[in-house]
């Protein structure tokens, strides 16, 4: 009898002690660490990534509660400096030595796609906001990589077709001579083509210049009805400030911003920039929803620009930790499984979902610049809301090699 009762009590201790030991396990190394990954001091860092890139992730920890399973939540950052072997050598050392269970921002599609890589071979889930290259969930797509926010596919639906549709129907590309890039310049060009225009030629342009007169003088002498900014951040408004300066719109030529922040319209004036139009994956003014989180954001950052990628960022790190706290565990497999069974459908991704490639198919805006408002950021008005479906590529089309395994 009393054997039986010290195998009962035995019995008893190991079923607790197991207990423990899986709910101590299931959070990695005692926390969730996420790791924001982004351009710190170059052309990107205002806008995209940068502090603001950093203020949101933390933001949304914060309004999270700051742990989750009963575990801290801790956020680190770097800056890859736009090149690829940089942020490659950081992922490493983040996933190695840091045990960092996911990293988030990746601006720079050359950056992105090279540390998605690399990340998924060592089972790191990764949240490209930044980039916009749609190789990342077509030819490259991988099973822990997600895109979050927009991609090159979608944004020439809403701009390229408005334009065209509007008798801009010839076009001339000046481009940023690395994947974002071109990848943007030829998903713009399918949609011309396929709308009945065509392209007459196009200049590559290096990352970060700051001259642009030879490109946009051989722009001008083309005769093309519209020229495509292909390209971001500061090299977007130093083409259209020398545009200005040119005259090249009051002679007749309109411009396409193929990826505009509005914190661009800011930077360039509305009366340099009114008519503009561009396509984004969220706009602070849309809803009572919107600018509630734009008036926190800005409290929370210090008046950082209320972008779409920044609230893109807030938006996948609320969503990572949902998924963590469904799933009961950290464990990347796991996590990545939640994500796919998730609506996200939040104040930034309206009826959101994350398809099997990792793309997070949601709808998109065409904005159009309008005189300033009374709010500085106030600069635009939504000409039309892009749906998801319509905006993204199909999985059938995007070129993922997971999509029928």
């Amino acid at each position: 009898m009393k054997s039986a009762i010290y195998a009962g009590v035995s019995a008893a201790a190991l079923s607790i002690a197991a207990g423990g030991a899986m709910a101590q396990d299931a959070i990695s190394n005692g926390s969730v660490k996420i790791g924001v990954l982004g351009d710190m001091s170059g052309v990107y860092s205002t806008g995209f990534s940068g502090k603001g890139a950093v203020d949101a992730v933390k933001m949304a920890v914060r309004d999270f509660g700051g742990e989750v399973l009963g575990k801290p939540i801790e956020v680190i950052s770097a800056d890859h400096q736009n090149k690829a072997d940089v942020g490659s050598a950081t992922a490493r050392e983040w996933i190695d030595q840091e045990h960092v269970d996911m990293i988030a921002d990746l601006t720079n599609s050359a950056v992105a796609l090279a540390v998605q890589q690399l990340a998924s071979e060592k089972k790191t889930i990764t949240f490209a906001t930044g980039a916009a290259t749609a190789a990342l969930t077509g030819e490259n797509c991988s099973k822990y990589g997600i895109h979050y926010g927009y991609d090159t596919h979608a944004l020439p639906v809403g701009t390229a077709t408005a334009v065209v549709k509007n008798g801009g129907d010839s076009w001339y590309f000046i481009t940023a001579d690395y994947a974002f890039g071109h990848a943007l310049q030829d998903n713009t060009s399918e949609v011309v083509k396929n709308l009945g225009g065509s392209v007459v030629g196009s200049s590559d342009v290096p990352l970060a210049s700051t001259d642009f007169s030879s490109y946009l003088l051989q722009a001008q002498s083309s005769g093309a009805k519209v020229i495509g900014l292909a390209n971001a951040g500061q090299d977007t408004v130093n083409s259209i400030k020398q545009a200005h300066e040119f005259g090249i719109v009051a002679g007749g030529q309109q411009l396409a911003g193929m990826l505009v922040l509005i914190s661009d319209v800011k930077s360039l004036g509305t009366d340099v920039a009114k008519g503009l139009q561009f396509t984004t994956g969220w706009y602070w003014n849309m809803d009572d929803e919107s600018r509630k989180w734009k008036e926190e954001y800005e409290k929370f950052s210090g008046g950082e620009a209320p972008t779409f990628v920044h609230a893109a960022d807030y938006s996948l790190t609320m969503a990572y930790l949902e998924a963590i706290k469904a799933a009961g565990t950290d464990d990347s497999d796991k996590v990545r499984e939640q994500l796919g069974k998730m609506k996200i459908d939040d104040f930034f991704a309206k009826g959101g979902t994350i398809r099997p490639d990792g793309l997070l198919e949601h709808d998109m805006y065409l904005l159009k610049v309008k005189e300033g408002g009374e709010d500085p950021w106030d600069v635009a008005d939504v000409a039309r809301t892009i749906p998801g479906k319509e905006a993204y590529a199909s999985l059938e089309a995007g070129g993922c090699k997971l999509v029928n395994k």
